[in-house]
C-alpha cells in the first residue's frame, strides 16, 4: 500500500504563503486520487481540497481562490500551495489517497472515503 509523507508546513504570519507537499512511496501514485484535510486543536478534521487522477479540482469554500491543489506524477507528489493565509488556517494539514480506475474524474470531500493517510505536517499562521 502507498504511503504518503507530507513536508512543508511552519510558521507564518497572516497574509503569506506556505506550500505543503505530499510524497508517495509508489510510483504508481498516478493511479490515484488525492485529498487535503485539516485539523485543528479541539474540532472535526475539515475538508480542504481534492484531485482526480486525471487533475479535476476542487476546494472548500474556506480555501477557494486561495489555496492550489497541484500534482507531479512524475514526482510522485502532490502539492497544497497557500497563499493569503489566515490565522483560522492554523491547523495539521494532511494528505490522503485512493486508488480509482482509469480516466476516473472521482474525488471526495469526506476524509473516510480516502484509503490512505500521512502524518500530518503543521501550519500555524500568526496574526
Amino acid at each position: 500500500q502507498v504511503q504518503l509523507v507530507e513536508s512543508g508546513g511552519g510558521l507564518v504570519q497572516a497574509g503569506g504563503s506556505l506550500r505543503l507537499s505530499c510524497a508517495a512511496s509508489e510510483r504508481t501514485f498516478s493511479t490515484y486520487a488525492i485529498g487535503w484535510f485539516r485539523q485543528a486543536p479541539g474540532k472535526e478534521r475539515e475538508y480542504v481540497a481534492a484531485i482526480s487522477r486525471i487533475g479535476t479540482t476542487y476546494y472548500a469554500d474556506s480555501v477557494k481562490g486561495r489555496f492550489t491543489i497541484s500534482r507531479d506524477n512524475a514526482k510522485s507528489t502532490m502539492y497544497l500551495q497557500m497563499n493569503s493565509l489566515k490565522p483560522e488556517d492554523t491547523a495539521v494539514y494532511f494528505c490522503s489517497a485512493r486508488a480509482v480506475p482509469a480516466g476516473s474524474m472521482w474525488l471526495a470531500t469526506e476524509f473516510k472515503d480516502y484509503d490512505v493517510w500521512g502524518q500530518g505536517t503543521q501550519v500555524t499562521v500568526s496574526s
